[in-house]
Protein backbone atom coordinates (compact mmCIF):
# COMPACT_ATOMS: atom_id res chain seq x y z
CA UNK A 1 0.00 0.00 0.00
CA UNK A 2 1.52 3.55 -0.86
CA UNK A 3 1.81 5.73 1.95
CA UNK A 4 -0.29 8.47 0.12
CA UNK A 5 -2.97 5.59 0.27
CA UNK A 6 -2.44 5.15 4.09
CA UNK A 7 -2.60 8.50 5.10
CA UNK A 8 -5.74 8.75 3.30
CA UNK A 9 -7.12 5.75 4.65
CA UNK A 10 -5.92 6.68 8.55
CA UNK A 11 -7.89 10.17 8.11
CA UNK A 12 -10.91 8.28 7.21
CA UNK A 13 -10.88 6.09 10.15
CA UNK A 14 -10.49 9.42 12.17
CA UNK A 15 -13.36 11.04 10.37
CA UNK A 16 -15.61 7.83 10.77
CA UNK A 17 -14.13 7.68 14.67
CA UNK A 18 -15.09 11.77 15.56
CA UNK A 19 -18.75 11.37 13.24
CA UNK A 20 -19.70 8.01 15.15
CA UNK A 21 -18.63 10.08 18.66
CA UNK A 22 -20.74 12.93 17.86
CA UNK A 23 -23.57 10.34 16.74
CA UNK A 24 -23.58 8.71 20.20
CA UNK A 25 -23.83 12.03 21.98
CA UNK A 26 -26.71 13.12 20.40
CA UNK A 27 -28.48 10.01 20.27
CA UNK A 28 -27.77 9.36 23.81
CA UNK A 29 -28.11 12.68 25.38
CA UNK A 30 -30.89 13.26 27.11
CA UNK A 31 -32.14 16.76 25.32
CA UNK A 32 -35.16 17.46 27.86
CA UNK A 33 -32.93 17.26 30.71
CA UNK A 34 -30.70 19.43 28.98
CA UNK A 35 -32.42 22.11 27.78
CA UNK A 36 -34.90 22.17 30.98
CA UNK A 37 -31.70 22.68 33.21
CA UNK A 38 -28.82 24.67 31.19
CA UNK A 39 -31.20 26.09 28.21
CA UNK A 40 -34.22 27.16 30.15
CA UNK A 41 -35.69 30.40 27.90
CA UNK A 42 -37.65 31.47 30.90
CA UNK A 43 -34.27 32.02 33.10
CA UNK A 44 -32.17 33.01 30.61
CA UNK A 45 -34.12 35.99 29.54
CA UNK A 46 -34.41 36.73 33.03
CA UNK A 47 -30.39 37.38 33.20
CA UNK A 48 -30.70 40.19 30.58
CA UNK A 49 -29.89 43.21 30.91
CA UNK A 50 -28.28 43.10 34.52
CA UNK A 51 -25.68 40.38 32.87
CA UNK A 52 -24.73 43.07 30.44
CA UNK A 53 -24.85 46.07 32.79
CA UNK A 54 -23.59 45.10 35.78
CA UNK A 55 -21.64 41.99 35.13
CA UNK A 56 -20.11 42.21 31.88
CA UNK A 57 -19.37 45.56 32.30
CA UNK A 58 -17.33 44.84 35.90
CA UNK A 59 -15.42 42.29 33.68
CA UNK A 60 -14.51 44.77 31.34
CA UNK A 61 -13.56 47.33 34.13
CA UNK A 62 -11.46 45.18 36.37
CA UNK A 63 -10.05 43.36 33.48
CA UNK A 64 -8.64 46.88 32.01
CA UNK A 65 -7.80 48.37 35.58
CA UNK A 66 -5.40 45.21 35.94
CA UNK A 67 -4.17 44.89 32.94
CA UNK A 68 -3.20 48.50 32.97
CA UNK A 69 -1.75 48.20 36.36
CA UNK A 70 0.04 44.78 35.96
CA UNK A 71 1.60 46.38 32.96
CA UNK A 72 3.22 49.67 34.61
CA UNK A 73 4.67 47.60 37.45
CA UNK A 74 5.40 44.52 34.74
CA UNK A 75 7.44 47.59 33.23
CA UNK A 76 8.86 48.42 35.98
CA UNK A 77 9.91 44.71 36.96
CA UNK A 78 11.98 44.06 33.63
CA UNK A 79 13.91 47.60 33.71
CA UNK A 80 14.70 46.79 37.45
CA UNK A 81 15.92 42.59 36.22
CA UNK A 82 17.60 44.27 33.33
CA UNK A 83 19.84 46.68 35.14
CA UNK A 84 23.31 46.81 35.81
CA UNK A 85 22.35 47.73 40.20
CA UNK A 86 22.71 44.07 41.27
CA UNK A 87 19.88 45.00 43.97
CA UNK A 88 17.50 45.69 41.76
CA UNK A 89 18.17 42.42 40.22
CA UNK A 90 17.67 40.61 42.97
CA UNK A 91 14.08 42.45 44.32
CA UNK A 92 12.77 41.85 40.45
CA UNK A 93 13.51 38.43 40.10
CA UNK A 94 11.95 37.43 43.93
CA UNK A 95 9.30 39.23 43.14
CA UNK A 96 8.23 37.61 39.49
CA UNK A 97 9.40 34.06 40.95
CA UNK A 98 7.20 34.62 44.08
CA UNK A 99 3.96 35.59 42.49
CA UNK A 100 4.54 33.27 39.34
CA UNK A 101 4.74 30.32 41.67
CA UNK A 102 2.03 31.34 43.78
CA UNK A 103 -1.74 30.58 42.72
CA UNK A 104 -3.42 33.94 41.68
CA UNK A 105 -6.46 32.57 43.99
CA UNK A 106 -4.45 32.25 47.18
CA UNK A 107 -2.70 35.80 46.28
CA UNK A 108 -6.33 37.45 46.11
CA UNK A 109 -7.25 35.57 49.39
CA UNK A 110 -4.61 36.72 51.05
CA UNK A 111 -5.21 40.28 49.59
CA UNK A 112 -8.77 40.39 50.35
CA UNK A 113 -8.94 38.97 54.06
CA UNK A 114 -5.14 37.98 55.40
CA UNK A 115 -3.51 41.17 55.12
CA UNK A 116 -5.99 43.82 55.99
CA UNK A 117 -6.33 41.64 59.90
CA UNK A 118 -2.41 41.35 59.60
CA UNK A 119 -2.13 45.01 59.52
CA UNK A 120 -5.03 46.86 59.87
CA UNK A 121 -5.21 48.14 56.72
CA UNK A 122 -8.48 48.77 54.58
CA UNK A 123 -8.29 48.20 50.98
CA UNK A 124 -9.81 50.99 48.71
CA UNK A 125 -12.97 50.10 47.02
CA UNK A 126 -13.28 46.87 50.27
CA UNK A 127 -12.37 43.39 49.35
CA UNK A 128 -13.41 43.93 45.26
CA UNK A 129 -10.44 46.45 45.44
CA UNK A 130 -8.25 44.03 47.29
CA UNK A 131 -8.98 41.35 44.89
CA UNK A 132 -8.06 44.10 41.71
CA UNK A 133 -4.74 44.67 43.58
CA UNK A 134 -3.56 41.35 43.91
CA UNK A 135 -4.78 40.47 40.13
CA UNK A 136 -2.11 43.47 39.32
CA UNK A 137 0.33 42.01 41.70
CA UNK A 138 0.27 38.60 40.05
CA UNK A 139 -0.34 39.98 36.39
CA UNK A 140 2.51 42.11 36.75
CA UNK A 141 4.77 38.93 37.28
CA UNK A 142 3.89 37.40 34.17
CA UNK A 143 4.24 40.93 32.34
CA UNK A 144 7.62 41.24 33.44
CA UNK A 145 8.71 38.83 32.24
CA UNK A 146 7.11 39.03 28.57
CA UNK A 147 8.47 42.53 28.41
CA UNK A 148 11.92 41.48 29.77
CA UNK A 149 11.99 38.66 26.79
CA UNK A 150 11.00 41.19 24.14
CA UNK A 151 13.83 43.77 25.48
CA UNK A 152 16.01 41.08 25.19
CA UNK A 153 14.68 40.32 21.38
CA UNK A 154 15.56 43.48 20.35
CA UNK A 155 19.09 43.59 18.12
CA UNK A 156 22.08 44.65 19.83
CA UNK A 157 22.93 46.71 16.65
CA UNK A 158 19.98 49.07 17.72
CA UNK A 159 21.56 49.69 20.91
CA UNK A 160 25.22 49.91 19.10
CA UNK A 161 23.66 52.00 16.48
CA UNK A 162 21.83 54.35 19.02
CA UNK A 163 25.08 54.74 21.16
CA UNK A 164 27.13 55.70 18.22
CA UNK A 165 24.86 58.51 17.74
CA UNK A 166 25.45 59.73 21.28
CA UNK A 167 22.65 58.53 22.97
CA UNK A 168 22.66 57.46 26.55
CA UNK A 169 21.55 54.50 27.79
CA UNK A 170 18.44 55.93 29.31
CA UNK A 171 17.62 57.47 26.37
CA UNK A 172 18.54 54.50 24.09
CA UNK A 173 15.75 52.56 25.76
CA UNK A 174 13.05 54.70 25.89
CA UNK A 175 13.60 56.23 22.13
CA UNK A 176 14.66 53.03 20.08
CA UNK A 177 15.09 49.65 22.32
CA UNK A 178 11.25 49.92 23.72
CA UNK A 179 9.14 50.91 20.82
CA UNK A 180 10.72 47.72 19.03
CA UNK A 181 10.21 45.72 22.17
CA UNK A 182 6.60 46.67 22.00
CA UNK A 183 5.52 45.29 18.92
CA UNK A 184 7.76 42.19 19.61
CA UNK A 185 5.25 41.63 22.97
CA UNK A 186 2.31 42.75 22.03
CA UNK A 187 0.79 39.69 20.98
CA UNK A 188 1.45 37.65 24.53
CA UNK A 189 0.80 41.07 26.14
CA UNK A 190 -2.71 41.20 24.42
CA UNK A 191 -2.95 37.01 25.32
CA UNK A 192 -2.22 38.24 29.00
CA UNK A 193 -5.43 40.35 29.01
CA UNK A 194 -7.61 36.94 27.44
CA UNK A 195 -6.31 35.24 30.59
CA UNK A 196 -6.99 38.11 32.79
CA UNK A 197 -10.64 38.74 31.87
CA UNK A 198 -11.01 34.99 32.57
CA UNK A 199 -8.98 35.51 36.00
CA UNK A 200 -11.43 38.54 37.08
CA UNK A 201 -13.47 34.81 37.93
CA UNK A 202 -11.50 34.46 40.81
CA UNK A 203 -12.59 37.57 42.58
CA UNK A 204 -15.98 35.86 43.61
CA UNK A 205 -13.72 34.63 46.80
CA UNK A 206 -13.28 38.34 48.26
CA UNK A 207 -17.00 38.58 48.22
CA UNK A 208 -19.38 41.49 45.97
CA UNK A 209 -21.59 43.94 46.48
CA UNK A 210 -24.30 43.54 43.96
CA UNK A 211 -23.34 46.02 41.92
CA UNK A 212 -19.84 44.75 42.21
CA UNK A 213 -20.84 41.60 40.72
CA UNK A 214 -18.69 39.99 37.63
CA UNK A 215 -20.17 37.65 35.41
CA UNK A 216 -18.75 34.39 37.32
CA UNK A 217 -20.23 35.59 40.30
CA UNK A 218 -23.84 37.14 38.66
CA UNK A 219 -23.43 33.54 37.19
CA UNK A 220 -23.19 31.94 40.35
CA UNK A 221 -25.96 33.77 42.16
CA UNK A 222 -28.52 33.05 39.38
CA UNK A 223 -27.99 28.80 40.02
CA UNK A 224 -28.14 29.81 43.54
CA UNK A 225 -31.86 31.88 42.91
CA UNK A 226 -33.32 29.69 40.25
CA UNK A 227 -31.58 26.04 40.88
CA UNK A 228 -30.99 25.74 37.49
CA UNK A 229 -27.50 26.49 35.45
CA UNK A 230 -29.22 28.29 32.59
CA UNK A 231 -27.15 31.54 34.05
CA UNK A 232 -23.50 29.73 33.81
CA UNK A 233 -24.68 29.34 30.22
CA UNK A 234 -25.80 32.90 29.72
CA UNK A 235 -22.11 33.83 31.43
CA UNK A 236 -20.65 31.44 29.46
CA UNK A 237 -21.66 33.05 25.98
CA UNK A 238 -20.81 36.75 27.27
CA UNK A 239 -17.32 35.57 28.25
CA UNK A 240 -17.00 34.15 24.40
CA UNK A 241 -18.10 37.81 23.58
CA UNK A 242 -15.72 39.08 25.02
CA UNK A 243 -12.69 36.96 24.43
CA UNK A 244 -13.41 35.39 21.12
CA UNK A 245 -12.06 38.62 18.82
CA UNK A 246 -9.09 39.29 21.24
CA UNK A 247 -8.19 35.74 20.38
CA UNK A 248 -8.68 36.48 16.78
CA UNK A 249 -6.77 39.72 17.32
CA UNK A 250 -3.61 37.62 18.88
CA UNK A 251 -3.49 35.25 16.13
CA UNK A 252 -3.24 38.41 13.36
CA UNK A 253 -0.95 40.07 15.62
CA UNK A 254 1.29 37.12 15.28
CA UNK A 255 1.06 36.77 11.85
CA UNK A 256 1.37 40.26 10.81
CA UNK A 257 4.70 39.87 13.43
CA UNK A 258 5.80 36.63 11.42
CA UNK A 259 5.72 38.58 7.70
CA UNK A 260 7.90 41.29 9.29
CA UNK A 261 10.31 39.16 10.53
Amino acid sequence: MKPSTRRRLFRGVLYAIFIAAVAAVVLLADWQAIQTNFLNPEVFSEQFPAIITTAAKNTVVYTVIAFIGGLLLGLTLALMKLSPVAPYRWVATIYIELFRGLPALLVIFGFAFAIPIAFQWRPPGGTAGAGLIALIIVSAAYMAETIRAGIEAVPAGQREAARSLGMNPSWTMVSVVLPQAVRIVTPPLTNELVILIKDTSLLFIAGMALSQRELTTFARDGVSQYANATPLVAAALMYLIITLPLTQLVARLEKRNNRSR
